[in-house]
């Protein structure tokens, strides 16, 4: 497992250069040597367009996270890198063999349903139902999906760190004591 992280951090350092490229190109350019420093400080820290948005904002070069996102590092934006790596299956394979359970992360916000059925037969565990992204809509969508497919429900604030956007929220969302009781049923 040690081994697989170890080669997904180094190609997330990757797709941060190659995005500070581009931007450097449509004349914004970021200095990412702040960023991989940061990175080599915290290696369990995730690096990637969140932090990018961040410079970007530091810079003067966007308004907020959202511009950034909207005019130059979103799906579409000019400034996009594809991930490359592991395909979900592969990490669902990767995790359950060091013991570990896969939650699908909002799918309200990836929408990326398609894959659920897909990746429920590959070992996925569960789908992250309640999230700090996810209306009532939305949270009971998930629920019914994870259901059909017999998956376990998890849920989580979205919380990355005391630098990032979601500071507030840490401990502002939890699961039912029998939706936690159904996640802990799947440790293997």
């Amino acid at each position: 497992m040690a081994a697989f992280l170890a080669g997904q951090r180094a190609d997330r350092l990757r797709r941060l250069r190659e995005i500070a490229d581009r931007l450097r190109a449509l004349g914004c350019p970021i200095d990412i040597e702040p960023l991989l420093a940061r990175a080599a400080e915290s290696p369990g820290r995730s690096v990637g367009r969140p932090l990018m948005a961040d410079a970007l904002v530091s810079a003067g070069l966007a308004q907020d996270r959202s511009d950034a996102f909207d005019r130059l590092l979103g799906n579409d934006g000019p400034a996009y890198v594809p991930r490359t790596g592991a395909t979900p299956d592969q990490v669902i394979a990767t995790v359950r063999k060091a013991g570990g359970l896969v939650s699908l992360a909002h799918p309200g916000v990836t929408r990326m349903d398609a894959i659920i059925p897909r990746l429920a037969g590959a070992g996925l565990a569960a789908i992250e139902v309640r999230h700090s992204d996810h209306d009532a809509d939305t949270e009971k969508r998930y629920r019914e999906l994870a259901a059909r497919h017999g998956l376990a429900v998890s849920g989580g604030s979205d919380f990355h760190g005391e630098s990032a956007h979601r500071t507030g929220t840490l401990g502002a969302l939890a699961l039912s004591a029998d939706d936690f009781a159904a996640l802990e049923a799947r440790r293997p």
